[in-house]
């Protein structure tokens, strides 16, 4: 029987659900590379199902739970393991629409396809909604513009034909259970990414211009109501091409725009009225942070909020407004709660609550009986009980600047004084993303081990404005700066010692990692990287490999560099012979993010260097360790090398 709250004793339960009071217990590394159990759910829009993308024994399965009958037949049917869901959504009562991504090879150049996969919810039949043709590359089958709550048996969508002007996605109305579509909006020069206003009508496209040599050149055009005509955003004052849109609001002349104003070092949201050519409104404004996006009301006809990352995930409502979620949100501040799905008649709602060290709840509330109905937790293998509490921290830079961090304590050393303990140092991926106070798994494991973990948003990290973000992706010497500043800290305080420190990451977290252990061998006593990024210069020629991939890589890496013989000098493969650390490298085989040559490069390089090197390759994986085979295998292989090399923590669960 599923476990009934009421909604008034939510107080009673965010205290039951921190967990901490029992005792932590010593968790198998592998439970670290297992599927979430939950993905992604929905509820139907009579309110009466739920469709729950889930992980059972590594196959991913969809399965429907009926709400008003606990003794209904079970309907499941498998997706598999080698595919990887992203979202689920019903069309209709009966109807389910279903995300899916797989990677393939082309060319011997790794891709990722996305496709939609529809299916009856009774029979549970069903097929690929729309096919590429034959013979065809077309890696985006999956592009919803907009998913007409007004018309259960179509969506719109996005991708090219044979009918399209140089290969660019037009918007077409599909049907949602035969696949058939009719042509909505033609294809546009340079034009990617399509906008709908409320009423389905698509009004805005954007996109890269795929002639400009290198540089960035953004593209945007607005459907103008008075004359049906597509005119470009030049004519609309102060509407940049590169605008962030959150869509529109009840007037289809008003857009809901993100931007840094002039004057401003932070993003904030806009009203942009096309008709008057100006922005008419101020939505929100933070001094510190970047908006992230919009809340709407329960019929998403109004704007009633911002939201925003701070130390984590924020929601600020607008005055006057006030949702079932903040009331949740108010009783349960140590936590995030987050809009999951809800039924058309708003009744009923589907949300998660979660924080730093718990993965998390689906919990279903009934507005007519006020009651929330816990569904399932996501990684039931987790106990918070067992995983680090995450703290916020501030560090200062040689050049005085400060870096905001985390640090994630082991349940062994909670209230007490961190002196000279194991330290892991974790800086992000990216790299132009960020940390936040939210549950992470990488982290989580380190802690797991008993290894404290520090995490930084180095300058040039997202969401601290423009400032922070433009010095640090103009100049990637000084991302590399701020992380070993994190490490000296700590040393200087005397939270550890280079004989306990370890520095770890993924992705361009990897390649932070090995060219800190490159450069500061003193700092640690080894490193490990996994899907890092060894070599530049051969970055940027994958780079090329796809489309828009010359202009990514003259903005995104040449620009942080003063030359190109600088893109030696910070490439870990030319320099793997310098290595001494006991160095632990991964990568999948088909990686598309970062291929896998950049792992044999390092490899190869390492064998005329002093390090002991571990080294893993999995065949036909992504650059997420998707597999949880894989994922598994991951982690099994980490704790051997850290026991190895850094020794058992005595922090480490027993």
């Amino acid at each position: 029987m599923r476990l009934i709250f009421a909604l008034f004793t939510w107080l009673f339960m965010s205290a039951a659900l921190c967990g901490n009071t029992a005792l932590a217990k010593a968790l198998a590394p592998e439970i670290f590379g297992e599927n979430a159990r939950i993905h992604d759910a929905a509820l139907s829009p009579n309110g009466k199902e739920i469709a729950i993308i889930e992980s059972i024994k590594g196959e991913w399965v969809i399965r429907i739970l009926d709400l008003e009958n606990e003794n209904a037949p079970l309907r499941a049917k498998i997706i598999g393991a080698e595919v990887v869901p992203g979202w689920v959504k019903w069309a209709n009562d009966k109807q389910v629409l279903l995300d899916l991504s797989k990677m393939e090879r082309i060319r011997s150049t790794p891709a990722q396809f996305g496709y939609i996969y529809t299916f009856n919810t009774q029979t549970m039949d069903g097929k690929i909604l729309v096919k590429p043709p034959r013979d065809s590359l077309r890696q985006f089958n999956n592009h919803v513009v907009d998913f007409l709550p007004d018309d259960p048996e179509h969506i719109l969508m996005s991708f090219s034909t044979a009918d399209d002007n140089n290969e660019q996605p037009g918007v077409k109305k599909v049907n949602v259970v035969t696949g058939r579509y009719s042509s909505m909006t033609r294809s546009k020069p340079n034009i990617q990414d399509w906008h709908t206003d409320r009423t389905g009508t698509v009004r805005i496209g954007q996109g890269l211009d795929d002639n400009s040599k290198g540089k960035i050149r953004y593209k945007m055009i607005v459907l103008d109501l008075a004359t049906n005509k597509w005119v470009s955003s030049e004519h609309y004052a102060g509407l940049d091409a590169d605008i962030d849109i959150h869509g529109f609001t009840k007037n289809p002349n008003e857009i809901i725009v993100g931007k840094r104003k002039s004057g401003r070092d932070t993003t904030g949201l806009y009203i942009y009225d096309l008709s008057a050519q100006a922005y008419t409104k101020t939505l929100f404004e933070h001094s510190t942070y970047d908006a992230a996006g919009v809340v709407l009301n329960a019929d998403a006809s109004e704007v009633i909020g911002a939201r925003y990352t701070a130390e984590q995930s924020e929601v600020e409502l607008f005055e006057n407004h006030a949702t079932l979620l903040d009331r949740i949100r108010q009783k349960n501040k140590d936590y995030s709660i987050d809009f999951v799905d809800q039924s058309a008649d708003k009744q009923r709602l589907l949300y998660r609550i979660s924080n730093a060290y718990e993965p998390g709840f689906l919990f279903l509330h009934d507005g007519k009986t006020r009651q929330d109905e816990l569904i399932a937790r996501y990684c039931a293998n987790m106990p918070s009980a067992s995983l680090g509490l995450v703290t916020s921290v501030k560090y200062t830079a040689r050049d005085g600047a400060k870096i905001p961090a985390f640090v994630t304590i082991p349940p062994a050393l909670e209230g007490q004084e961190l002196k000279n303990v194991p330290f892991i140092i974790l800086p992000h991926g990216g790299p132009y993303a960020r940390t936040s106070k939210r549950f992470d798994t990488y982290s989580q494991f380190f802690v797991s081990r008993g290894y404290v973990v520090l995490q930084m948003n180095f300058r040039g990290s997202a969401g601290y404005g423009e400032a922070f973000e433009k010095v640090g992706r103009e100049n990637w010497e000084l991302m590399l700066n701020d992380v070993e500043d994190g490490a000296r800290w700590l040393i200087k305080k005397g939270y550890s010692s280079p004989e306990k420190m370890c520095v770890a990451g993924w992705s361009f977290g990897g390649y932070a990692a090995l060219m800190e252990a490159i450069e500061n061998p003193e700092l640690y006593r080894c490193v490990l990287s996994m899907a890092g990024v060894t070599d530049l210069r051969d970055l940027l020629n994958d780079l090329k490999q796809y489309r828009f991939g010359n202009i990514q890589g003259k903005n995104s890496i040449l620009s942080g560099f003063d030359s190109r013989k600088e893109l030696k000098q910070y490439s870990p493969a030319k320099r793997a012979k310098e290595m001494t650390l006991p160095t632990f490298i991964a990568h999948g085989t088909l990686d598309q993010a970062v291929h896998s040559d950049q792992f044999l490069r390092m490899k190869n390089g390492l064998k005329k260097s002093s390090a002991k090197v571990t080294s893993l390759s999995f065949k036909d994986e992504d650059h997420y360790l998707s597999n949880e085979k894989n994922a598994k295998k991951f982690y099994q292989a980490m704790e051997k090398f850290l026991t190895k090399h850094m020794g058992e923590s005595p922090y480490m669960p027993k």
